[in-house]
């Protein structure tokens, strides 16, 4: 695409600063991008366009014809790349959040209460409580169940299994062996 710009070109063109940016960046423009691209640059279409704006104010002042222009053009794409390197090497790496990877893990209250409680002592703890409010502990906090779910399972309203899990919770909490994995 350069053969399209000659050293005769180039002079006749000279004073006709749009005409001259013009012909320059259709010579030029693919090969920066190409080489910028191949150097590895973040943004090589965005640094391909600062090239040309550094190079357009001094356009008319370069010695040389169309080598020298060349020469002109690569060494200011060249800098560009340098630095552009240099702003990656100081930026911290970004990498996309993948959650199967990330091995940290927080429990929830419940899962370290679990743990914290043995299987014993959670069974000892239910037989201190009325068996209807044993049973809602069971569904609801042991199986995980719904409050719908419980109900259906029991055969009563919503609102008497939120009752007995209030209840049977509360009955608990008054319990001196609960009050050790109770905090303040």
């Amino acid at each position: 695409m350069t053969d399209a710009l000659t050293d005769a070109a180039l002079l006749a063109l000279r004073g006709r600063e749009a005409e001259l940016f013009s012909a320059v960046y259709q010579a030029f423009a693919g090969q920066v991008l190409g080489y910028l691209t191949a150097k590895g640059v973040s943004d090589p279409e965005a640094v391909t366009q600062d090239v040309f704006l550094a190079v357009l104010p001094r356009v008319e002042t370069i010695t040389g014809g169309v080598s020298g222009l060349r020469t002109f053009v690569f060494s200011v794409a060249h800098a560009r790349m340098v630095d552009d390197h240099r702003r990656q090497s100081r930026a911290p790496e970004h990498h996309e959040f993948e959650p199967e990877r990330d091995t940290r893990r927080s429990s929830s209250a419940e899962a370290e209460a679990m743990d914290r409680v043995a299987p014993g002592e959670v069974m000892a703890l239910l037989d201190l409580l009325r068996e209807d409010q044993r049973e809602v502990l069971t569904l609801r906090i042991v199986a995980g169940l719904t409050v719908d779910q419980a109900a259906e399972i029991m055969g009563k309203s919503q609102g008497a299994v939120k009752q007995l899990q209030r209840r049977a919770l509360n009955s608990l909490r008054d319990h001196s062996v609960v009050k050790e994995y109770v905090a303040p």
